[in-house]
């Protein structure tokens, strides 16, 4: 059995253990389904030992991207078991780039863009900014948002599937729960068939958000996991066919997810000023993420956060910091969302046709790591931020 199969059966092994005590699955995304029966993992530490042999291994005969992808299983489980790495290095190890940042006054011109945007749109920037914003968009009843989603994926998957090349087929099913947890939506799956869950405590939508979600979540994760999936069943593909958050490709999978309107709807005003709104945003939680990993008070932090986004209520600001700070998958996984936007935003701004035809069509066929995407575009920014600054540079109230 080669590398590439023994690695992905071990992470099943430890998927069963992990869902069979009631904890979060390892695996997020199943592109290569298997009918065989599978025995859970005995421990933790046992599947750490597997893995590691097998990435020794694979380094061993020159397969960086197994490698790459087991280093990153291995980095996560010693995250489980209590380890804290720098957060630097653990990024770098999970999500396959460095957790530089941004300059300052990057991430305030990139603001002053998005505030443009929502002044095209007669929205003033202040703590009701966010309201005014929905109540542009148009607040939709609940009972008519999946008739609205429907009718954008209508609209959108064309184009999708023009830019992408994609052909896959696939099947996708909604959900509804109430948890206390940071995220609105989540896509999971296995081949064709994606599920998608709405978590009804954070979940709401505007007529501009159901345009969003439908490109977002349908026609990039589900379409996109749908063509690797497909993919994986004609070519013996040498990457690993199980997706997980916490691997070097989810900085592709949400950054481009994010980005996609500027591809697909570029003429979409408001689709567009929400875009730049979620750029900003995002890089103002990568200065909070670097900042409650280096030493910075949660005090120091709110205040930041609170002149960076005056819309944002304590609360919001306390569970962004115990996201970042404390849970060790969202540790990770949550670096890849400023990550990849800020990327994906530079190639749709600054990319020639061709290097944003190729990065498109490459993602819709291999679940790339930042290293391949700057491959595909050598002029592009650095993924995770340029060289960083020695020091997290936190704002004061009066200079928001």
């Amino acid at each position: 059995m080669r590398v590439r199969d023994r690695v992905e059966t071990i992470l099943r092994a430890w998927n069963l253990h992990e869902t069979n005590r009631g904890a979060s699955p390892i695996i997020d995304y199943d592109c290569h389904l298997q009918t065989a029966e599978i025995t859970p993992a005995s421990s933790r530490l046992s599947v750490l030992g597997e893995l590691s042999d097998l990435c020794r291994l694979s380094s061993e005969e020159g397969d960086d991207w197994i490698a790459a992808t087991t280093a990153a299983h291995m980095a996560y489980l010693r995250a489980l078991m209590g380890e804290r790495w720098p957060l630097d290095h653990y990024i770098q190890e999970t999500q396959g780039c460095p957790a530089n940042g941004w300059a300052p006054e990057y991430v305030s011109n990139v603001g002053a863009l998005a505030q443009r945007n929502l002044g095209e749109l007669g929205i003033g920037w202040g703590p009701q900014a966010e309201a005014d914003l929905e109540e542009v968009e148009g607040r939709l009843d609940p009972d008519i948002v999946p008739d609205m989603i429907r009718q954008a994926v209508v609209e959108f998957e064309p184009t999708v599937r023009k830019i992408t090349a994609s052909t896959a087929e696939y099947e996708l099913s909604v959900e509804s729960t109430n948890v206390d947890a940071y995220w609105s939506y989540w896509l999971d799956g296995a081949g064709s068939r994606a599920r998608l869950r709405l978590n009804l405590r954070h979940a709401h939508f505007t007529n501009v958000r159901a345009r969003q979600f439908a490109l977002h979540e349908v026609l990039g994760h589900a379409l996109q996991s749908a063509s690797l999936a497909a993919r994986c069943a004609t070519d013996d593909v040498p990457w690993l066919r199980l997706l997980s958050v916490h691997a070097p490709h989810q900085v592709l999978l949400e950054g481009l997810a994010q980005a996609l309107p500027l591809f697909a709807a570029a003429g979409d005003r408001a689709l567009v000023a929400r875009v730049r709104l979620d750029h900003y945003v995002q890089l103002v939680l990568a200065e909070l993420h670097l900042a409650i990993n280096s030493g910075a008070t949660v005090d120091e932090c709110a205040t930041h956060a609170h002149a960076r986004v005056p819309y944002w209520s304590d609360d919001r600001i306390a569970d962004l910091l115990t996201d970042r700070g404390t849970n060790p998958l969202l540790r990770s996984y949550l670096w890849s969302y400023p990550a990849g936007l800020d990327w994906f935003v530079a190639l749709a701004d600054r990319g020639t046709t061709v290097s944003a035809q190729e990065a498109l069509r490459a993602a819709y066929r291999d679940p790339l790591t930042p290293s391949d995407l700057e491959a595909l575009w050598p002029a592009g920014p650095a993924i995770g931020g340029p060289q960083r600054d020695p020091a997290v540079r936190l704002r004061h109230p009066s200079l928001s």
